[in-house]
């Protein structure tokens, strides 16, 4: 599962650390609240080879949608039936991305049932790069509206104490093996994360708000 994330990366740096062509419009950071149906940050390679930095809907849009909340809200694509369902099969042959964000936040339940937020980062404070998989929904009208979902798989062992599930994280080696530029085999990466590769603290339950916004959301409660 992943349903909220943050991004406090600057574009310059994304786009230097992931060797990409920045789009000119892109989701403002730093954004501590990143949240389904807005943009997100995604690189993307073309035929060519090249790579570019865009903003996509995070919330995959089928093709057969009538409307963006024509069927389920699409956030998560599991890594185990990615291949086979009939929204993502496509996408997943042929449009692969990378989201990039900081962070990402999970919820655990006290006794009472109320819900407490972890923010989850890597060990080593670089970027996390999140498979992801990509298409471009047609309006009514004939725009073009690209849309997105993380790929999920089964949580590592650290990870199962906080959420069952976790993106899917590639590792920089791998980046051209996901977005095509190393030809067949991607499916091979779509694994847990190793389990030393991650680190999480508490946070204030002001995230468990979307509305909520600023710095002191990945603060240490």
């Amino acid at each position: 599962m992943c349903g909220r994330m943050a991004v406090t990366l600057p574009h310059d740096a994304m786009a230097q650390i992931f060797a990409a062509a920045p789009a000119n419009a892109l989701p403002k950071v730093p954004n501590y609240n990143v949240c389904p149906t807005t943009d997100v940050h995604i690189v993307t390679s073309g035929s060519d080879g090249h790579r570019r930095l865009g903003a996509m809907r995070w919330g995959f849009i089928p093709v057969w949608y009538k409307k963006p909340s024509g069927g389920p809200l699409l956030i998560n694509a599991r890594a185990e039936t990615i291949a086979e369902k009939p929204a993502f099969r496509a996408a997943a042959r042929e449009r692969r991305g990378l989201i990039i964000c900081s962070g990402f936040y999970e919820w655990t339940k006290d006794a009472e049932g109320g819900r407490d937020p972890w923010y989850i980062t890597r060990r080593d404070t670089s970027p996390l790069a999140f498979a992801a998989v990509w298409q471009d929904w047609k309006t009514p009208e004939g725009d073009l509206i690209p849309t997105c979902a993380v790929v999920t798989t089964g949580a590592n062992a650290p990870m199962q104490d906080i959420h069952h599930r976790m993106p899917v994280i590639v590792e920089k080696d791998d980046w051209p093996l996901w977005l095509g530029e190393q030809g067949k085999g991607a499916a091979t990466l779509m694994q847990p994360a190793k389990d030393d590769l991650l680190q999480w603290h508490r946070v204030d339950r002001a995230v468990n708000s979307n509305r909520a916004s600023g710095p002191e959301l990945i603060e240490p409660f």
